[in-house]
């Protein structure tokens, strides 16, 4: 369901995307070339700042926000999702956030307020919250990253990470193409 919020703003989706049905797409959001976004996902740019605005929440080209994602955030802040970037299922982004280019989020991971640069994997159930990672940091499992963390003690981006990061972006933009084929059919 794509729809406006309070504010009167409509997404911006280019028209290679593929957005699931099931989806919700609401209010300042900006959604690039190839995007996949999956069944029960929520993008929801709604909330403005105490002078009564709001920045988008921007998806990049040839990204894929996967099952029950929900991107928000508080008072109108920035969230941006670079290019070639996967957000995993039922993960949450919430801005003020902004996530780099090739960027692999695993599944139920919480990013807020947060960094996180180019190349970097963050696997599954992890928290990223009020830190910078540096580009092609690896983040493994069940992890808890906060303001107080030390960044020396997280590892670099193995080869393999890095594979399996580019393999799920080309697996999305085949459904992607794959999907917008049989939009017409039903």
């Amino acid at each position: 369901m794509i729809r406006k919020n309070p504010s009167g703003d409509l997404p911006v989706i280019h028209e290679s995307a593929y957005i699931d049905q099931t989806a919700i797409i609401c209010g300042k959001v900006i959604v690039h070339e190839n995007v996949f976004i999956g069944p029960y996902a929520v993008i929801r740019a709604d909330e403005v700042n105490d002078n009564g605005e709001m920045e988008p929440i921007i998806i990049g080209a040839n990204s894929n926000i996967q099952d029950g994602v929900v991107i928000h955030s508080v008072a109108g802040a920035l969230v941006q999702i670079g290019q070639n970037t996967s957000i995993a299922h039922r993960s949450i982004v919430h801005g003020p956030c902004t996530v780099g280019n090739n960027v692999f989020i695993g599944f139920n991971t919480v990013l807020f307020n947060c960094v996180v640069h180019d190349g970097c994997v963050v696997r599954h159930n992890c928290v990223v919250d009020g830190n910078e990672l540096p580009k092609g940091f690896y983040v493994p499992s069940t992890s808890n990253v906060n303001s107080k963390t030390d960044l020396a003690t997280i590892p670099k981006v193995t080869a393999a990470a890095t594979d399996f990061s580019e393999n799920v972006v080309r697996a999305n933009i085949e459904l992607v193409q794959g999907y917008k084929k049989l939009q017409n059919e039903f």
